[in-house]
């Protein structure tokens, strides 16, 4: 177990952990840019060329079991790349790096699964690869095969995570927790009654609706990956210093994850998801931005789900229909290799 002078799996899960150690390890890399950079700790810097902005982002993906139901590596590389564009307004990539780690031994046949996946995705996605690098490991320097990606696209606005004010509503463009119980399922060989699917996907297509629908009266947006839709309040209501209340009956939850939820003792709000947005809008667009997710297919169980209030900055209050409670973050997500 690793003590406090050591890293631990915790942060590199999401939630406290991981932000407290960029905070005191990685931020101090950073320094000023005419734009959006490290210091804002958000889904990608934003650099400002002309009268328009260049979005960069970064992700390096492992995950165990490399292939579970609904998706593998390789289509997480290419998806959690493109929608951290997406979540900051960048919705036409204009193109992807891929740097490839294998270790020694790692089977061929799998190594052409991954690239066909992460093909397919990129045409979902409308972007392609542009360059990259491979290296090779000894056997056992590196567990199968990790993957890096980064993306770039220009955008005319940008939209950050700290933009939420008192009276906004929070809407969650549907099921949450399917991503990662579909991996801990596999992982862990549970049978569950029904089709348990990761919702890895390309969002660029669903936020360029939203922000069609909405414009400027979108003011916040983060995909809940590591952490879940628990970490994104968190960090929207301490970004933005307000409340947040978030209506626990409101918030969609297929049967099958609330099932697996259950069998394993785990909250389905800090679990991740890979095909799920999270956005912050005034409330005078709720309406419109609600119904162009709903007429898009992957928002089809969209839901509004939460309020910012002045009450409690800082804080996520959940209320269960029987009462209200502090939602506590977690210290780092409870699924360890998820993305």
């Amino acid at each position: 177990m690793a003590g406090p002078d050591r890293v631990a799996l915790k942060h590199g899960a999401g939630g406290r952990a991981m932000r407290a150690l960029i905070e005191d390890v990685f931020l101090p890399l950073g320094g000023p840019v005419d734009g959006v950079g490290l210091s804002a700790m958000d889904d990608g810097a934003a650099l400002r060329v002309g009268d328009q902005w260049l979005v960069v982002t970064t992700d390096s993906h492992v995950v165990q079991p490399i292939f579970f139901p609904g998706g593998d590596i390789g289509r997480i590389s290419v998806c959690g790349t493109v929608n951290d564009l997406a979540m900051m307004g960048a919705t036409e990539p204009l193109g992807l790096t891929c740097a490839v780690v294998i270790e020694e031994g790692f089977p061929r046949e799998a190594l052409e699964r991954i690239r066909d996946s992460m093909k397919r995705a990129c045409e979902e996605a409308g972007v392609t690869i542009v360059t990259g690098d491979t290296k090779v490991m000894g056997k056992g320097e590196v567990d199968g095969i990790v993957l890096n990606t980064a993306g770039f696209a220009l955008a005319r606005r940008i939209v950050r995570d700290d933009g939420l004010r008192p009276g906004d509503r929070i809407i969650v463009t549907g099921t949450v927790g399917d991503h990662g119980m579909a991996v801990m399922t596999r992982r862990r060989d549970l049978q569950i009654e029904g089709d348990l699917r990761s919702d890895v996907a390309p969002l660029n297509g669903l936020v360029r609706a939203a922000l069609q629908a909405g414009g400027e009266a979108v003011v916040a947006m983060k995909d809940p990956t590591r952490g879940g839709l628990a970490s994104v309040l968190h960090e929207f209501a301490q970004k933005a210093k307000v409340g947040v209340v978030l209506d626990g009956p409101s918030v969609p939850v297929t049967h099958e994850v609330q099932a697996a939820a259950e069998m394993l003792g785990i909250d389905p709000l800090v679990v991740a998801n890979e095909g799920k947005a999270v956005l912050g809008v005034r409330p005078e667009a709720v309406d419109r931005v609600l119904a162009a997710l709903r007429a898009h297919p992957q928002g089809r169980r969209a839901a509004v789900v939460g309020t910012a209030v002045a009450e409690r900055p800082g804080n996520v209050i959940l209320d269960t229909g029987l009462g209200r409670r502090l939602l506590a973050e977690s210290d780092g997500e409870p699924l360890p290799r998820i993305c």
